[in-house]
């Protein structure tokens, strides 16, 4: 096999090959006879859940070294390529995933794709214990006609396009239309609906690339619709991504106030939070603004909303049959009590044009390799506190042990779990005993298959790069396709068919 230069070739073109056959651990051993005998633990994913998982096996074992493979070139996963960019703060536990990356006994190995390069079993054989954190990377299919129309795009790849994930970044979506509508109520649909209609120049000093940010100068969009299946009460975003859509310069609500009708009461013995988020929603809706804010709104140029009790039926297309030119809606109602409550549909229907929609109802975890076993309908690796199900020796944290749900705190509480009971399983007896060969087996066999890992260090010069021009530029760190930064550290210029492709 030629080897994987990941300077050059484009990762959509990596085909998915049979791997050649690894080289027996126990010849390869021999060479190690005089290892130290300490735990050797894997880690498959490089974000919150792989980086607090390998936090607490070090913090609580003098001993264990921690080798995280990561199938992009660069760590911290949706931290980097999920957070709004307007939203920096949010990325400050880089930091203290840095300082765990930089320790003497934890290693990174970007562009090693588990299942692809390698799979479970050989980490298996390489390593005393392997954690798959590798979370959801994919997203809930609308199910619905007209889906594959061009100008219907997952949030989820639309925020990978404006954060510079590698696979999003010919997304182009079309923002010449007037109005988009965004299906689902959570965080990442109101992320989604402030990046759209936030002013390009208030963008500018943020890491968003500058493909998106030049697309989203050109954009027409004025409107934005939030739509969800159910009613107030239900809506999953939290109250600081709704005073920042209320606050959004240029920009003015747009609620119907028989939405929240009786709401008042049923608020009464909310929990803090949810009621603190529900007085925002009342307030807006049916308060008359000041002078001052009613001024602001009559001034602004662009709209947002929020649809209740719509359930998407079908993407309509234009006459042509080429793009999206709308969405119907089936009207719901709510049937059931609490967590019970779900929304059924009343049998009318209402037709909402618009000429880009972007589905938010949430992301899914894939299976990662033949070997381990996994739940499609759940969307995650069966497992029993961490311990994957009937496979001693692996474990699983993060989203896809528990589904996507949570904040990034969640995460971290669940993968320092998984991590207790690797430990727990491990000064039992439960793991398997006697020197493990750990990354030293891995790098050879991948070295045989034509894979280049990036280490932590890497990774640093090509930051240091993307801050050094974002900062000559004047953004604090402007993202762009990373290939380009691969290219220009390591001294390599890239071809002129390579400069288009990372160009684009």
């Amino acid at each position: 096999m030629a080897p994987r230069c990941w300077r050059w070739r484009p990762w959509s073109s990596w085909t998915r090959t049979r791997l050649p056959p690894s080289r027996s651990i126990q010849n390869f051993g021999q060479h190690f006879s005089t290892q130290e005998q300490t735990p050797q633990i894997c880690v498959v994913g490089s974000g919150p859940a792989g980086f607090y998982t390998a936090q607490h096996l070090l913090k609580h074992h003098s001993r264990a070294h921690v080798d995280i493979y990561e199938k992009q070139l660069v760590p911290f996963g949706l931290v980097r390529f999920g957070v709004a960019p307007d939203h920096p703060e949010v990325k400050n536990v880089i930091n203290t995933f840095t300082q765990t990356a930089r320790s003497d006994r934890c290693a990174f190995y970007g562009n090693v794709e588990v299942g692809r390069d390698v799979t479970v079993q050989e980490l298996r054989d390489a390593y005393h214990a392997v954690v798959l954190s590798y979370g959801a990377e994919d997203h809930q299919a609308l199910d619905i006609p007209g889906e594959e129309l061009p100008g219907v795009f997952s949030a989820r790849a639309f925020v990978g396009w404006y954060n510079g994930l590698p696979e999003n970044r010919e997304l182009a979506p079309d923002l010449s239309c007037d109005t988009a509508v965004i299906l689902g109520q959570g965080n990442v649909a109101l992320d989604v609906a402030r990046i759209l209609l936030t002013p390009p120049d208030h963008l500018e000093k943020t890491d968003i690339t500058e493909a998106a940010l030049g697309a989203l100068r050109q954009s027409r969009v004025k409107t934005v619709w939030i739509v969800g299946r159910r009613g107030p009460l239900q809506v999953a975003f939290t109250i600081k991504e709704l005073r920042e859509m209320i606050q959004l310069p240029g920009t003015r609500p747009m609620l119907d106030p028989a939405d929240f009708l009786g709401l008042q009461d049923r608020i009464k013995e909310a929990a803090r939070p949810r009621k603190r988020l529900m007085e925002l929603l009342l307030r807006t809706a049916t308060e008359k603004p000041g002078v001052e804010e009613a001024a602001r709104r009559a001034s602004a140029s662009r709209a947002w909303g929020l649809r209740f009790f719509r359930s998407p039926q079908q993407v309509l297309p234009s006459p042509d049959g080429r793009r999206v030119a709308g969405i119907r809606l089936a009207v719901t109602r709510l049937e059931g009590i609490g967590e019970a409550t779900r929304a059924v549909p009343t049998g009318d229907v209402e037709d909402l044009p618009c000429g880009l929609v972007l589905s938010s109802i949430g992301y899914k975890s894939r299976p990662i390799d033949p070997s381990v076993p996994f739940d499609p309908k759940l969307g995650v690796v069966p497992n029993m506190e961490g311990r994957v199900v009937d496979v001693p020796g692996l474990y699983c944290s993060g989203w896809v042990k528990r589904g996507p749900t949570g904040v990034i705190t969640t995460t971290m509480t669940d993968s320092f779990l998984t991590g207790q009971i690797l430990l727990q399983d491990l000064k039992a007896g439960h793991l398997p005993s006697g020197p493990r060969p750990g990354s030293a087996f891995i790098k050879a066999l991948l070295d045989s298959r034509g894979v280049w890992p990036v280490s932590f260090s890497d990774w640093e010069k090509l930051d240091a790069e993307e801050v050094s021009r974002g900062q000559a530029s004047g953004s604090p760190e402007r993202s762009c396709w990373i290939l380009r930064r691969c290219c220009g550290c390591w001294g390599t210029e890239p071809t002129p068919q390579a400069s288009t492709a990372a160009a684009g």
